[in-house]
């Protein structure tokens, strides 16, 4: 199983939810964890993509080519590429370059994004919703799969047998399918053989296990092997060195951010009850000591019949780069080993 990072280049903030520090620093200490996830032994570090204040991650592919440049071997990704909001042949050309750069080690997680800001900021219709994502996405694996392409749809100017460059260095640029709890879309996945990356951020991992399991019938299906059909999983996640150290560290900056983005989509206000439910036993939070964060991760994998590969998503709290990079550490020096044990 492969371990990771998921990071939406957030600013620290107060408890009113204001930025603490510059961009210019926010920007320098996220490209030093990556540095020390590589160094740590993690497997992946994924950057996300939003259009608010609060977020640095509006051009991911720039981001992850200046972490090329300070790593060696850890794996570069989205997490995920806004690809409704966005041209293929744009996202293609990014990740391709960023492929070159980092020496065969870029990935992308296509969606829709859990924001819509995407949408009016690049004059499209949110009504349009799934059929950009589906027509968009189609051209993508297109591309990947040709190196001169012929194609026409409905949002997109056609193209007639235009070659598309530059070429990544992996024969294949692997395109995860970033997905919520949609039906469709783990059945979409699986059709098309696409390795699925579940965001659960809420509720009790184990109920996802029958949408994983279309999944892996749908691929099975339409002829493609179980070892193509990859599982990775998303959640919230921090580690500390005793369950509650990590619990009080984590639960201020996560009650304040998600009360705050509660109130943009009519959310009740965060409790502590709420949170403790989330990060119980059978709960989609992974915040706790080291041995506890490994067993839930190993029983998530069970529970879902098994995954290839987990990220943590951890800067949503307002934490400073020092414990972020603490746990980070943890996660190398102690989850890792212990899952693979």
């Amino acid at each position: 199983m492969e371990i990771g990072i998921d990071s939406f280049a957030a600013f620290v903030t107060d408890r009113n939810g204001e930025p603490v520090g510059t961009a210019q620093d926010a920007m320098r200490e996220l490209l030093e964890r990556i540095k020390l996830a590589d160094e740590k032994g993690l497997d992946v570090f994924a950057i996300g993509e939003h259009h608010r204040k609060e977020f640095l991650d509006s051009a991911t592919s720039v981001i992850l080519a200046a972490a090329a440049g300070m790593t060696k071997r850890i794996r570069l990704s989205s997490a995920v590429t806004v690809l409704s909001a966005a041209d293929p042949v744009r996202v293609f050309q990014q990740f391709a370059t960023l492929d070159l750069v980092s020496q065969g080690r870029a990935e992308m997680v296509v969606g829709r994004g859990s924001f819509t800001e995407a949408f009016p900021l690049f004059g499209l219709n949110l009504q349009d919703y799934d059929k950009l994502f589906i027509e968009k996405l189609g051209l993508l694996l297109q591309i990947r799969e040709e190196e001169v392409v012929t194609w026409s749809g409905r949002f997109r100017p056609a193209l007639h047998n235009q070659p598309i460059y530059p070429r990544p260095v992996q024969e294949k640029l692997p395109i995860w399918l970033g997905v919520g709890g949609t039906p469709g879309s783990f059945a979409r996945a699986g059709s098309l053989g696409l390795p699925l990356m579940v965001a659960v951020i809420g509720g009790e991992t184990h109920r996802f296990r029958p949408l994983v399991d279309l999944y892996r019938e749908a691929g099975d299906k339409a002829g493609f092997s179980q070892d193509e059909l990859k599982v990775g999983l998303h959640s919230l996640g921090y580690v500390g060195r005793t369950h509650e150290e990590a619990v009080e560290s984590y639960y201020p900056g996560y009650a304040e951010t998600f009360t705050r983005i509660g109130r943009e989509r009519g959310w009740p206000p965060v409790t502590r009850g709420h949170f403790e439910a989330q990060n119980s036993k059978w709960g989609a939070y992974l915040v706790g000591d080291s041995d506890e964060v490994a067993e839930k991760i190993l029983r998530h994998s069970e529970s879902l019949g098994g995954i290839d590969r987990f990220t943590f998503q951890m800067d949503n709290a307002g934490l400073s780069h020092q414990q972020l990079s603490e746990s980070i550490a943890m996660i190398g020096e102690e989850v890792i080993p212990k899952i693979r044990k």
